[in-house]
């Protein structure tokens, strides 16, 4: 009796050893699935960044043309206008 006693407590021994490695190997596949994500989650983030680096630096670019096309636009009116009040006075010196 005394000896199934024994093989029992060491079998139980076994499988509550067997068990806790188990235990181990589940944790330590979710801090590796963990430490995926996270990096997944790290390289969307860079990415969501760069592309709004791009974007930034489009609509400035597309700024600064807009304003280039303004400035022109504006010293094409002020040389028009200018044009007009000279042939004005050119007009009156006539008369």
């Amino acid at each position: 009796m005394k000896k199934v006693i024994t093989t029992l407590a060491a079998l139980a021994l076994v499988l509550s050893v067997a068990s806790c490695r188990e235990t181990v190997d589940n944790a330590q596949e979710a801090a590796d699935n963990a430490g995926d994500a996270i990096e997944n989650a790290a390289d969307s983030a860079a990415d969501a960044a760069e592309d709004a680096v791009d974007a930034t630096g489009d609509a400035m670019n597309e700024a600064g043309d807009a304003i280039e096309n303004a400035a022109d636009a504006t010293g094409d009116a002020i040389e028009n206008a200018a044009e007009k009040v000279e042939d004005e006075i050119e007009g009156n010196d006539d008369n």
